[in-house]
């Protein structure tokens, strides 16, 4: 669910400029020589095994969370996503410490030599939340236009509670729509 503290209404989005590139084909990263098929699906099958991650991924990895962010102002994300990655960005403040908070993912890819954009140092989480905020009310309008009416409505009126059926269900709208088009409206 939303921070409680803070509701869609006060999220209000100017642009869609954000500091990072968006990712847009893979990076080039070097690896060793890949295991075969069969090799690759015993390790991932065998769950007894841990996961090796280089500092190198971890840095990635923070840095792909990031890329989440762009989406808010894709029209054709959809509105669970965006539920999410808003959930993640205006979490409450006492978790902006904890491994991959938003805050944190904003630290590890600004300061680390291994990130994969230029350096950028220490980025102010509340200033790009603030620039979030100034977009959120353009960017879920242009996804709301291809949603009918009462999804338009019910996300302006009662956003939390769309957010916490998709949240259960990220397939209820589309299930909704479905069971209005054999059933009907019975409020029509």
């Amino acid at each position: 669910m939303l921070n409680p503290s803070t509701s869609l209404r006060e999220i209000g989005l100017a642009s869609a400029e954000l500091p990072f590139p968006p990712l847009a084909a893979p990076l080039h990263r070097p690896s060793a020589t890949l295991p075969d098929r069969a090799t690759t699906d015993a390790l991932l099958d065998d769950d007894t095994s841990p996961v090796e991650w280089s500092e190198e991924d971890v840095v990635f990895l923070h840095w792909r969370l990031l890329q989440e962010v762009s989406h808010l102002a894709d029209p054709d994300t959809p509105l669970e996503e965006k539920f999410d990655t808003l959930r993640w960005v205006f979490t409450e403040r006492e978790k902006d410490g904890r491994p991959f908070s938003f805050v944190s993912c904003l630290r590890v890819v600004g300061c680390s030599p291994m990130s994969p954009i230029a350096y950028c140092g220490l980025v102010d989480a509340e200033e790009l939340r603030d620039h979030i905020r100034n977009g959120v009310k353009a960017w879920f309008g242009q996804t709301l236009r291809r949603y009918p009416d009462w999804v338009r409505e019910a996300v302006a009126i009662n956003p939390a509670w769309i957010e916490a059926r998709l949240a259960k269900n990220p397939q209820w709208i589309n299930e909704q729509l479905k069971r209005m088009s054999t059933e009907g409206d019975l409020f029509a």
